[in-house]
């Protein structure tokens, strides 16, 4: 039974999907005015991993991350670049596909776009002003009333009068109370804006979202995802929207991804210690990166450094070097699986709320296995490999050719290592054992470690 920790009720609950034929899950997707960060790849690549498994559960999973294409955040990077709002996000949605394929993350399902959906923002809207939870200020702008919807808080656990007492002191004269929210905000004369029934203007934040997940998964569905700090106010005034309107439950499930720390501090552009995922990638592969998010619960702070990076890259290293020059048929990896428990448990800790640290705990069991049995029982070490690599699909790694991972990132070209190799080995004919391991040592510096055996001289990147 798939266990998935639910926000809402603070504890992990049986996952029984609304109708088991077709799951709907919606997670909350990048504003596009910049690069995508290391928190933004924590959620493509956790909710890669949660999707991949809830579709070995089910038949049919419809994952919707939407893009927000408009806010105060695009229209001022627009302005500071002399550019109109479509030019930015579209080179920015560009280079987030392009993050995302360098990570192994599979493009969701569908991918709406904010500035495409404003007529299903206007019905939504429309609806809440005819049921008295949404009005119309002097200021032209409409707000959503927050004390007219009853529960408001229920997600975060926070109550009214906590909020109000935190209240800004400058409120909006225009709201009715300080803690409204704004559905439509009136355009300023240079800013980007669409007709609507209250005038011309732009969508508020919080509404995209209410409006687009309902639209594309129905107004009641299993789960809906993001970044923990999209937990209050975002996810908690997409309830109060969707259930005002609807009249019924929004979503079943709330997940949320933990915090990115920056050597035990919390992510941010305001402490100068924040980094892209484009930036990462000038020193780590993508796979690398992919396992180091893997190496935390989804739920815990992750924790980013080099020295965690470079652990995460040694830890796959060893993973791929396992799986080094074996194969075997489906049949003989079918019959080792049943004569060995790794996949039950591998299986296990994902249902468990998807606990990828203990999957790969049982990866490195099954390494073991597999290296222990290499000179032992070599039918049974490339079962055990072929065993390895599946599972290792299962969350998205270990699918590339083991030799041509280890092999990447070198400063020498194959050809140049090889060369280097062939002196080292004529050295050693020679009985030059000095320049033999001079060679070895070269090789070393630049992260090449030499493997002898019988067969020859083979190499690998640290």
């Amino acid at each position: 039974m798939l266990k998935i920790y639910n926000t809402l009720s603070r504890q992990k609950e049986d996952f029984h999907p609304i109708n088991p034929d077709k799951v709907g899950m919606y997670v909350c997707g990048m504003t596009v005015y910049d690069f995508c960060h290391m928190g933004h790849a924590r959620v493509l690549v956790m909710f890669d991993v949660i999707t991949r498994h809830l579709r070995r559960h089910f038949p049919n999973v419809e994952y919707v991350r939407n893009i927000t294409d408009i806010d105060d955040k695009i229209i001022a990077r627009a302005v500071e670049n002399k550019e109109d709002i479509y030019t930015l996000t579209n080179r920015f949605i560009d280079a987030m596909h392009e993050d995302e394929r360098a990570l192994g993350v599979l493009p969701p399902d569908v991918e709406p776009r904010a500035t495409d959906a404003m007529d299903q923002m206007f019905y939504m809207i429309e609806s809440l002003i005819e049921k008295g939870i949404a009005y119309q200020g002097n200021n032209g702008d409409v707000y959503y009333s927050v004390r007219d919807f009853e529960g408001y808080g229920k997600l975060s656990g926070k109550n009214l009068d906590e909020l109000e007492a935190g209240a800004r002191v400058d409120v909006e004269t225009d709201k009715k109370d300080p803690l409204d929210f704004v559905l439509w905000k009136m355009a300023k004369p240079t800013e980007p804006s669409w007709s609507s029934p209250w005038g011309e203007g732009r969508p508020g934040w919080h509404i995209e979202c209410s409006a687009m997940s309902t639209h594309h998964l129905g107004n009641h569905f299993d789960i809906h995802g993001g970044g923990m700090d999209l937990t209050f106010p975002h996810h908690e005034n997409e309830i109060a929207q969707s259930e005002g309107a609807n009249g019924c439950t929004f979503v079943n499930t709330w997940m949320h991804v933990g915090f990115v720390n920056i050597n035990d501090e919390k992510m941010s552009k305001s402490l100068n210690n924040f980094f892209t995922i484009r930036g990462v990638l000038e020193s780590y592969d993508g796979e690398t990166l992919r396992y180091f998010i893997m190496s935390s619960h989804y739920r815990s702070p992750l924790n980013f450094s080099d020295d965690n990076l470079n652990n995460a890259k040694s830890s796959l290293t060893r993973l791929y070097t396992a799986t080094r020059g074996l194969s075997a048929s489906d049949a003989a990896m079918d019959e080792i699986s049943m004569r060995f428990d790794y996949e039950k448990r591998f299986v296990d800790a994902l249902d468990d709320d998807f606990n990828t640290p203990i999957a790969l705990s049982i990866l490195f069991e099954l390494a073991k296995a597999v290296n222990s049995q290499r000179n032992e029982d070599i039918d049974q070490a490339s079962a055990l490999a072929q065993l390895l690599k599946k599972l290792g699909g299962y969350i998205g790694i270990l699918q590339t050719d083991a030799d041509a991972f280890l092999k990447q990132g070198v400063a020498l070209s194959d050809e140049d290592i090889d060369e280097k190799i062939k002196l080292r080995d004529e050295a050693r004919i020679n009985k030059d054992f000095a320049l033999s391991d001079q060679i070895r040592d070269e090789l070393t510096e630049l992260g090449i470690v030499l493997e002898d055996s019988a067969d020859g001289t083979t190499w690998r990147r640290i």
